[in-house]
């Protein structure tokens, strides 16, 4: 269970770098193919860098994040065949990293870096106007799917072809 809690830990800090690294350093409108809608529509092209070197640096952070996703994958699955574990632990695993990762995401980015703190609006200052007058974010029925319905699917597809290799 620690090795779950501190995996799904390890997720956050990734998309967090992530996010930090496409927003504040790459700065390419086509970073931000999940921002809402009305955001991409505004988001005005970025051809000059914030300094010289940001772009490099953003996509280093980006591949570093990247990886750590894919090792906190690994290490889940890994472990989960070492220790053995049926269907439902590698479900209820995969259950928990994925739901602790989108409740960060809509705690954290959707509410606290977009809505309060107007994060992304300091580095975009054009969204400011698409972003007023909400309590909470753009995308909640997207992101409330994700938490209920695909989320638990994908979860029960990997807890399967794990299963089915051990």
């Amino acid at each position: 269970m620690l090795l779950t809690l501190f995996l799904a830990i390890v997720t956050c800090a990734a998309i967090t770098i992530m996010m930090f690294a496409a927003v504040v350093f790459i700065q390419d409108k086509k970073m931000f193919s999940a921002a809402p809608k009305e955001f991409r529509e505004v988001i005005k092209p970025r051809d000059k860098e914030l300094f010289y070197g940001a772009r490099a640096t953003g996509w280093i952070l980006m591949v570093f994040s990247f990886l750590m996703i894919i090792g906190s994958c690994v290490i889940t699955i890994w472990d989960g065949l070492r220790s053995e574990y049926s269907f439902w632990q590698f479900f209820l695993r995969f259950e928990l990293i994925l739901t602790i990762y989108k409740i960060y995401d809509m705690i954290c980015f959707d509410y606290f870096l977009l809505m309060k703190f107007h994060f992304f609006q300091f580095y975009f200052p054009e969204i400011e106007g698409v972003s007023q007058n909400r309590k909470y974010g753009f995308n909640i029925k997207s992101q409330l799917i994700k938490l209920f319905i695909v989320f638990p699917a994908v979860s029960a597809l990997v807890a399967w072809l794990c299963t089915a290799i051990s």
